[in-house]
């Protein structure tokens, strides 16, 4: 890693950090939409693929205004990000509980984005880049509602489809008779 003396030194290190990360998600989401079993979260997950490849952009377009090489600095927290997306597939059956892992890992991923984008987006502003402030701004935008895009699709559906997965990965039944299972 360069030395980070300046708070120019530290924005690009961000956005070095951001452009690796990003390029790493693109490998990573066509696996997660191959993985899903829910058609809503498959579209969700290439939907966001487009917007990755945009963000992606984006930031080569700051690396270009700045004068430097668009190049990634090994974002070590999104290998590990995606790494545990990949185990929770290993896992895991093709059901909505793999489902509701996926958007666990995914919603860890846009909450590490987010936090990156915001950094960076505040440095920019401090330095009067009001371009790189516009454009992170736009991706932090974007990341904050395929977030909210996730937990939605979470919430109305697939986390109680996969808490009504049994431990034999049937779905559970309940006792003749109870209309509430923790009835006795």
């Amino acid at each position: 890693m360069a030395k980070v003396a300046t708070m120019e030194d530290l924005f690009l290190d961000e956005i070095r950090d951001l452009y690796d990360a990003e390029r790493q998600l693109t490998k990573a989401l066509p696996k997660m939409a191959d993985a899903a079993s829910s058609d809503e979260l498959r579209y969700a997950f290439e939907e966001h693929l487009g917007q990755t490849e945009t963000h992606v952009q984006r930031l080569e377009r700051i690396f270009d205004e700045l004068g430097e090489k668009a190049t990634g600095k090994k974002c070590a927290a999104m290998t590990g990000l995606i790494k545990e997306g990949d185990q929770i597939v290993g896992a895991s059956d093709e059901t909505s509980v793999r489902d509701a892992g996926l958007i666990a890992a995914a919603q860890k991923v846009e909450h590490y984005e987010i936090s990156g984008y915001g950094s960076a987006r505040t440095h920019a502003a401090l330095l009067g880049n009001g371009r790189a402030v516009s454009l992170l701004d736009e991706t932090l935008s974007e990341e904050k509602e395929a977030d909210e895009k996730l937990n939605e699709l979470a919430m109305s559906m697939i986390n109680q489809n996969a808490a009504a997965v049994s431990m034999d990965g049937r779905p559970k039944t309940r006792a003749a008779g109870r209309s509430n299972p923790n009835e006795r």
